[in-house]
């Protein structure tokens, strides 16, 4: 049975569920903590369906092509982001190819290396990026609704801290002098771009 089966069956028939449209496990897990903080009454329903191509070439259009082929394959609303890095002085890429940055592996770590190694020669003063995400609520019968949230911060040096995933071990926070791999998830799910993100969703779901 799916997980989307087991958990039709594990909850009552007063909590809701919304299916979350990723394979990431990083993701899932990222976002459980942060609807758990806003929504405890929502269920965060993995995904264990077919993935669409992710063709678009916004963070809006492939959010939704991500919501829209989940809502159609679980019957369930579906949550569907899609985020990535923005760096000013790269003209606010790598942005939608950010997990690709450095082919199509999704080598995270590769990724990294790629990034710091364009901007090997850039000072303190021109590492300004920010973690932007978009999220995309469809609903099976095909009302869609898109919200996105931005993280403003400078990319470090060097990679520091072993927590998060992606970007965050040379992301910076303002204000901040810690990557976001070095702070607890509470934390960063507290403040993150798919936190501000969600937190300006959570009235949308009440249509559901």
């Amino acid at each position: 049975m799916s997980e989307a089966g087991a958990l039709r069956q594990a909850q009552g028939p007063g909590r809701r569920q919304v299916v979350l449209a990723t394979h990431n496990p990083h993701k899932v897990e990222e976002f459980r903590g942060i609807v758990a903080a806003a929504r405890p009454d929502l269920e965060v329903v993995g995904y264990d369906g077919p993935e669409p191509v992710e063709d678009g070439v916004t963070f809006a259009e492939n959010a939704l092509i991500k919501a829209r082929a989940a809502a159609a394959h679980t019957r369930l609303p579906a949550l569907a982001d899609d985020s990535g890095i923005a760096v000013d002085v790269l003209g606010g890429s790598p942005g939608v190819f950010s997990a690709y940055w450095a082919g199509h592996a999704k080598d995270a770590a590769a990724n990294v290396a790629l990034l710091l190694d364009q901007l090997s020669d850039i000072h303190d003063p021109h590492r300004v990026a920010q973690f932007v995400s978009t999220i995309a609520l469809v609903a099976p019968g095909g009302a869609e609704h898109v919200v996105e949230g931005r993280w403003p911060g400078r990319l470090a040096h060097a990679p520091s801290g072993a927590g998060g995933f992606g970007y965050d071990p040379v992301f910076i926070p303002d204000g901040q002098d810690r990557t976001v791999a070095e702070w607890a998830p509470e934390e960063k799910n507290a403040h993150s771009h798919r936190a501000r993100a969600f937190r300006a969703l959570v009235p949308l779901l009440e249509a559901l």
